[in-house]
């Protein structure tokens, strides 16, 4: 028994250490993927979606606060390949790893289930977990570059937003796709293969199109997200939603098709609005779209328990000839 307890605990801080590293490994090449497409605000260099946070809140959904010095380690190594080390870096790094860890805390409080098949999972990942939770990381960011005069305040709230929305775009569109992969278990089972194939197919050739056309065609995804998340609820929801952000998000950052002739802060504010919109729309209606589904099936089983129940007692009054109707009837005939 000494022997098997020794190795337990020789096991965990063992088993501990490599989840660490891996979050860490995660979020740093996470960061390096969302560096690769930066846009400049007010002189500050900002990126579209920060995939780090999506990536700290599904590490934190299903493994819990354990993982957080994982999300801090990496987080310093991507501050580290951007700049030296000073004392608001060490706060920048608080910020970004304390955003994650409110997220998760006030997701949890509110009762968040990572399938994602109740509305109030999708609003709560996007009121608690983005929009809320994301204020600390912009808040401490900004806040630090204004202290230290890399900032005015004539630019504070452009970069402040332009953070702010960032990291919240990495919790709306990367956390509910790694949720997702999580719960996926071999063998796949899909079933209505050629509509997804054509589904696909669709996307492919009509986002690119529309991202990159000279005349504003962003409109176009939009049906596409809608057939995804009626025939396919999340999965196909946001993987098409992560598919066009990440097209239009290259095409704005090299100021092609609809963002050719706008100036830096009108397209991030287009970007922007455009994914967030996007993201949103994704989100909620496939979660509205479960939740009826599931509401459907629930009705459907409990009508079919109903006939069984129905049928046992028909079989039951057929076998005994309607014995007990008549025993009683005698019952009463006899006491009178």
């Amino acid at each position: 028994m000494a022997a098997v307890v020794g190795s337990r605990d020789l096991r965990t801080p063992a088993v501990v250490a490599l989840q660490t590293l891996a979050v860490a490994a995660c979020y740093y090449v996470s960061g390096q993927l969302g560096l690769m497409r930066e846009l400049v605000v007010e002189g500050s260099v900002v990126t579209p979606i920060w995939p780090p946070t999506g990536v700290s809140v599904t590490f934190l959904l299903i493994f819990g606060l354990r993982c957080w010095p994982g999300i801090a380690l990496g987080a310093f190594f991507v501050i580290l390949s951007l700049t030296s080390l000073s004392p608001s870096t060490f706060g920048v790094l608080a910020g970004n790893t304390a955003a994650p860890v409110v997220g998760y805390l006030l997701l949890r409080r509110a009762g968040f289930r990572t399938d994602l098949a109740r509305l109030r999972d999708g609003l709560a990942l996007v009121f608690l977990g983005a929009f809320t939770a994301m204020l600390i990381s912009s808040t401490v960011g900004a806040g630090l570059l204004l202290v230290t005069g890399k900032l005015d305040w004539a630019s504070f709230w452009a970069v402040w937003l332009a953070w702010w929305v960032g990291d919240a775009m990495g919790v709306l569109i990367v956390t509910p796709v790694l949720l997702l992969l999580s719960r996926v278990r071999p063998p796949l089972r899909l079933s209505r293969w050629k509509e997804v194939t054509g589904l696909a197919l669709i996307v492919c050739c009509v986002v690119p199109l529309a991202a990159h056309s000279p005349v504003s065609l962003l409109f176009l995804i939009y049906p596409l997200l809608i057939w995804a998340a009626l025939r396919f609820q999340l999965a196909g929801s946001m993987l098409c939603a992560l598919f066009a952000s990440v097209m239009t998000t290259v095409a704005a950052t090299d100021r092609a098709g609809p963002f050719e002739r706008l100036t830096r802060v009108e397209v991030m504010i287009k970007l922007q609005a455009f994914n967030g919109a996007m993201a949103l729309t994704a989100l909620i209606l496939s979660a509205v779209i479960t939740e009826q589904i599931h509401t459907r099936r629930s009705v459907e089983r409990a009508c079919q328990e109903l006939v069984e129940v129905l049928e046992h007692l028909t079989a039951g009054e057929s076998a005994d000839g309607r014995a007990p109707l008549e025993d009683g009837g005698v019952g009463r005939r006899q006491g009178e």
